[in-house]
């Protein structure tokens, strides 16, 4: 594995790094199928249960490397089928818990949006300024920003291409949570081991869940919704998480 995605382990949680500090942690074709596979190492490893994905304090990711993209054609960039790798994101089970300090701008910003809960410093600013290359977002910005913010906030981001403060975006509903720059990586990790203590097959669903309601109906949202709520019924986790509530106790998920 290459030092440009750096990877760990805390007690149950993956942790990956974005380290490429010279050009703001900028995403290329290489550095996204590291991080692609990290992901799902951590996804497949049963000792794992969520996932903290986070850049430095300047820059979560400051977009695209240009320089992959400046001089090729159509024909390259259909043949290069580089957002691929974001459907694999997309297909990740457990939680991704998302550190952002400084910029997280256009595949920044994007790469954040695939992530479950984002914790921001107040340092952080995010955007998708693609309009100002010639360009426009690739992989989600006009979906998953509108979805997000609605169409309003979304036209302004994607149309002006201007930046926002953390504590505009979570005014948008961009954004989980905003902490002081000193402790954003704390607070990520924080929730994260939060995360553990929960049941890993109950968080998965629900994750599950909640994305299904980007892509139904209402209703089919909704039938959905109970179909898996029901299937938890079948867990030992259910069992205990039921029955430490009426002892007073807190439960031990086994993940079974």
């Amino acid at each position: 594995m290459s030092d440009e995605i750096l990877t760990e382990v805390i007690d149950r949680i993956g942790v990956a790094r974005i380290n490429r500090p010279k050009v703001l942690n900028a995403l290329n074709l290489a550095t996204m199928e590291q991080l692609v596979e990290a992901l799902e190492r951590f996804d497949a490893d049963p000792d794992i249960r969520c996932m903290l994905l986070t850049g430095n304090e300047r820059a979560f990711a400051a977009g695209a490397d240009i320089t992959d993209m400046t001089d090729a054609s159509m024909v390259d960039m259909v043949q290069r089928n580089q957002f691929a790798r974001w459907e694999r994101i997309k297909r990740i089970a457990k939680p991704i818990v998302a550190g952002v300090s400084g910029y997280a701008l256009g595949g920044g910003c994007e790469l954040m949006m695939h992530c479950d809960i984002v914790i921001a410093s107040e340092t952080a600013r995010l955007g998708q300024p693609e309009i100002n290359i010639g360009v426009m977002p690739g992989a989600g910005g006009t979906q998953r920003l509108t979805r997000a913010i609605g169409k309003a906030g979304a036209m302004d981001l994607v149309l002006t291409g201007r930046m926002i403060s953390a504590r505009e975006a979570l005014a948008m509903g961009l954004v989980s949570r905003v902490v002081p720059a000193e402790h954003y990586y704390e607070e990520a990790l924080k929730v994260c081991h939060e995360l553990c203590t929960r049941s890993p097959i109950a968080l998965r669903l629900a994750k599950e869940s909640v994305l299904k309601a980007f892509e139904t109906t209402l209703a089919e949202g909704l039938e959905y919704e109970r179909k898996l709520f029901y299937m938890l019924f079948a867990t030992d986790d259910q069992k205990e998480g039921m029955r430490a509530f009426l002892e007073k106790r807190q439960p031990v998920f086994a993940g079974r």
